[in-house]
């Protein structure tokens, strides 16, 4: 009984454990949709898709299913908003020196 127990509180540590190390993903873990759309939207990455080795991260699952649709197209959305976003924060840095 003691080993069944004891089974079973290691068992749920090791769950624990793994659910912890949370995905990391590109673009700071926002959601890749929401760049494509141009919003920034932060997420724990626990729905994400991995496109050419890189992991990207989504909102919901309808973000991830509007995305896979045009993958290719969001990404470059999401890459041009994250771009000009960075822009505009070096320029407001700019202006308060």
């Amino acid at each position: 009984m003691r080993a069944l127990i004891a089974s079973a509180v290691i068992g749920t540590m090791m769950l624990a454990g793994a659910a912890m190390a949370a995905t990391t993903g590109e673009f700071d873990n926002m959601c890749t949709m929401g760049l494509a759309m141009g919003k920034e939207v932060k997420t724990d990455c626990s729905i994400n898709a991995e496109i050419d080795g890189k992991t990207y991260c989504f909102g919901n699952e309808d973000a991830k299913t509007e995305f896979m649709k045009d993958p290719a197209g969001n990404l470059a959305k999401a890459k041009s908003h994250q771009m000009m976003e960075g822009k505009t924060k070096m320029e407001g840095q700019s202006d308060k020196m």
